[in-house]
This record gives C-alpha cells, sequence and structure tokens, in this order.
C-alpha cells in the first residue's frame, strides 16, 4: 500500500464525495448520493437513521467491505482508491474493527478464545493473545465468564464479548451497526454505554450506527444523513 497523506491525521475516516446505488435502469435506487463526512480521532459519533434507510450500506462502505459507486474512501491517512482486495483486507485487521447486531461470536470456542481468535489470524502469539484477551473481558466485567461458551452467555454478555474482540488488535476505528438492536431497552442502555466508555478508554474512533435516538445522545456527536428524506 503506497496511498498515504502526508500531514493530515487529524481524522480516523472521511467520505467524500460518496454515491452509491444497486441495480440499473429502471430498477436502480440510489441508497446514497454525494455524502461528506469527517471522523475526527478519538471521536464517537452516532450514524441515526430508520432501519432500511442505509445505515448498514454508509458502514459496509466505511469498512472498505463494499466499494462505492463513486467518491473516496479514507481512512487515517490511507487513501483506498484503487487498492487491491489484498491491501483492503490488510487496512481493514490493521485499523478497523467490527461490532454487530448479532454478536457473530464462533459457537465452539470460549469467551476468552473468541477475543484471541482475530489476534491469532493477525500473527500473534498465543500468549499474547491470550494475556489481551484477558485483560478485554477483565475490563468488561466478564473475567469470570471467560471460559464459557456463547451460548451459555447473556445477550448482552454475549455483546460484550464481541465489543471486546473487535478491540482485540487495537484498532484506530471501531465502526458497530446497531450493535444493540437484539436487546431489551435496559441491557441495550448498558452495553451502548459500555461500548462508548471501553472505546475511549482504548483511544480508538467510532461510527456507531443506531436508530435509537436516546442512546445517540450519548455519542459525542450525531450523523444523520437520512432526515430529510
Amino acid at each position: 500500500m503506497n496511498n498515504m497523506i502526508k500531514n493530515d491525521d487529524i481524522f480516523a475516516l472521511r467520505l467524500c464525495q460518496i454515491s452509491h446505488s444497486y441495480g440499473f435502469g429502471v430498477t436502480k435506487v440510489d441508497v446514497l448520493k454525494n455524502l461528506d463526512f469527517d471522523l475526527e480521532r478519538g471521536k464517537i459519533c452516532a450514524l441515526l437513521g430508520p432501519s432500511g434507510s442505509g445505515k448498514s450500506t454508509i458502514l459496509q462502505i466505511a469498512g472498505l467491505l463494499d466499494t462505492p459507486s463513486s467518491g473516496e474512501v479514507i481512512i487515517g491517512t490511507h487513501k483506498t482508491v484503487g487498492l487491491s482486495d489484498i491491501d483492503k483486507s490488510k487496512l481493514r485487521g490493521q485499523e478497523i474493527g467490527f461490532i454487530y447486531q448479532f454478536h457473530r461470536l464462533l459457537p465452539e470456542l470460549t469467551a476468552l478464545e473468541n477475543v484471541m481468535m482475530p489476534q491469532l489470524l493477525a500473527g500473534k502469539t498465543k500468549s499474547e493473545s491470550q494475556s489481551r484477551a484477558t485483560e478485554l473481558l477483565e475490563k468488561m466485567g466478564l473475567a469470570h465468564r471467560s471460559k464459557h461458551l456463547s451460548a451459555e452467555l447473556s445477550g448482552g454478555e454475549q455483546q460484550r464479548v464481541a465489543i471486546a474482540r473487535a478491540l482485540a488488535n487495537k484498532p484506530s476505528l471501531i465502526l458497530a451497526d446497531e450493535p444493540t438492536g437484539n436487546l431489551d431497552p435496559e441491557t441495550a442502555e448498558k452495553v451502548f454505554y459500555q461500548l462508548t466508555e471501553f472505546v475511549r478508554l482504548e483511544g480508538a474512533s467510532a461510527l456507531i450506527a443506531t436508530h435509537n435516538m436516546e442512546l445517540s445522545q450519548k455519542a459525542d456527536f450525531i450523523f444523520s444523513p437520512f432526515s430529510k428524506k
């Protein structure tokens, strides 16, 4: 990768004139049109909008999992236009952590092993991975649940393990897609609070998609590009 921007380390994420559509001709649907968005390092932004409005599309594009029809995505100081799939994958592994509405924990692994897995895939030793995973689960209040399989955890506990897993490789950017959407309101509030506090503790930045106005108020600022639709 040689698409570096020099002397511009203010932003963790920049979306520049992003447009995206699905289908062709009469079936074409414009999901995003000339979208601009900047996320400063160390900030937490709530991406607010109703279900089906396009929040997931923005996160997919920001996470380099989908390519916009036009526009540019900049991750930290890395311009991504023209990057190969291999280079995009490397950049994701180095800079981005993902959290989804459904925890996506590997059912055959314990909580500890789930948090270790992305570190092992990144080339860290078992000892390093276990130490980091143990530290993260302790900070999430889950040390006593570290040897439990995901099916043995509550919904809130599963999502907290997913948060720890997303932060395991110390990414600079966290992308969360309705991370509390599958939880009851009381648990959702607790998990959202822990997510934002943990992201701050780790010194990361975060873009968190939600349709919950009350929870969005806990972020540093709100981005709602769908409000006029």
